[in-house]
């Protein structure tokens, strides 16, 4: 598989036509494992000199949102440096020079920013249900099985099982077992045939990993925000609806809110919190009765806590950059963390820098013990107006 993949960045150099095996926009690991198995096989069986590409359907700087995809490539030794990403090739361009053949995995409607690719459109294979009204005009393949990974695995083991290496097992059997909820027969989610080929690969490759142990590292790692960045988070799992030219971004973060304890019962600085009602169960939010400490005085504590929360628990696996770090190695990453955001500058190198942080913010004086500004409900408004027509709007509303 590794071979075959660094091969594949090659051929892109080449003015010729190309195959591109595309996954669905969320870029999950069923979509990215078959996408990768399945243009490997079709790269392997096809006579004709073709070329068959794997692309994952998101930019190469959205990969570490995708927890299990990173740690399960790692773990399988396939170097993110020679996967290709959408944002490294022009499939619009492709397709108007006519050099262009699309083959879908993992999903069969595109979006309407591709729409014009489906003329491009030559096969389908997805395990969710067809949507008639937008169904590509091709041959379509559908089974209501767990994993698309499982209907991957059944091509390649009956059209030509000899070309079937490890890795590829591996990535398609840790793939179904996550799917399909380790197999969980009070789950349901695995039918027969995914229980049939994760055996088939059991007993051709009997050194994969245990089911236990595979599925526990990948569920670990799929929610997984230790190495994150906030604006990170909030788009890991991030979910946006639109309607009427106004699009809402909503976000999840799978992890505990101790620091919230911490705060609350804060003596050093004493911020006197009381808590505001709110119809959202998972989100809490402060008023803060004593205005004299600014967030300069607030750091060290959440600093102080989140060092301790990570002395007291263990470092989740897959994330080989902090494993075994020192009490000080954190410290220091913390440190870092906390002037990057006093710096003001964005996260994400596809935003515009944001301006340095005002002078009065890195005083030890509040900048509200003058009292609020003097914003009416029309400025706040016009403030928000702004905020939702700026681009890009979704990257814009998720850091609110």
């Amino acid at each position: 598989m590794e071979n075959y993949l660094q091969g594949c960045r090659a051929a892109l150099q080449e003015s010729r036509p190309i195959h591109v095996v595309l996954g669905n926009e969320a870029c999950d690991l069923d979509s990215m494992v078959s996408a990768l198995a399945l243009a490997f096989y079709l790269a392997k069986t096809t006579e004709a000199e073709e070329v068959f590409v794997p692309v994952l359907n998101i930019k190469r700087s959205e990969l570490p949102l995708r927890g299990d995809n990173v740690f399960f490539l790692q773990k399988i030794h396939i170097p993110e440096s020679v996967l290709i990403f959408r944002d490294e090739i022009d499939l619009h361009a492709l397709h108007q020079a006519g050099q262009l053949t699309l083959i879908l995995v993992d999903h069969h409607v595109l979006p309407k920013s591709d729409a014009a690719l489906e003329e491009a459109v030559a096969e389908v294979l997805d395990h969710r249900p067809i949507d008639q009204r937008h169904c590509p005009p091709c041959h379509v393949s559908v089974e209501l099985v767990g994993s698309c990974a499982t209907l991957v695995a059944e091509r390649i083991l009956q059209g030509a099982p000899e070309i079937l290496d490890r890795q590829t097992a591996a990535l398609l059997h840790g793939t179904i077992l996550l799917d399909c909820v380790n197999m969980d027969l009070k789950i349901g989610k695995a039918t027969l045939k995914d229980s049939h080929y994760v055996e088939k690969l059991e007993a051709l490759f009997p050194d994969l990993p245990s089911r236990n142990d595979i599925f526990d590292s990948l569920q670990k790692a799929k929610f997984d925000v230790s190495g994150l960045t906030t604006e990170q988070m909030l788009r890991k799992d991030q979910k946006t609806i639109s309607r009427q030219g106004t699009k809402v971004a909503i976000s999840a973060i799978y992890m505990d809110m101790e620091i919230c304890g911490i705060l609350e019962h804060s003596h050093s600085p004493p911020l006197k919190l009381t808590p505001v009602p709110s119809s959202h169960p998972d989100l809490q939010a402060y008023l803060q009765g004593n205005t004299q400490i600014s967030r300069k005085k607030v750091l060290p504590l959440l600093q102080e806590a989140l060092s301790a929360y990570f002395d007291s628990t263990n470092i989740p696996l897959g994330q080989p950059e902090t494993e075994g770090v020192s009490r000080e190695q954190v410290d220091k990453e913390l440190d870092r963390a906390g002037n990057s955001l006093l710096s003001g500058l964005s996260q994400d190198e596809e935003e515009p820098p944001l301006p340095p942080t005002p002078m009065n913010s890195l005083v030890d004086e509040c900048p509200l013990d003058q009292g609020l500004p003097k914003f009416s409900a029309e400025v706040i408004f016009e403030k928000c107006s702004q905020i939702s027509l700026s681009e890009p709007t979704t990257a814009s509303l998720s850091k609110k």
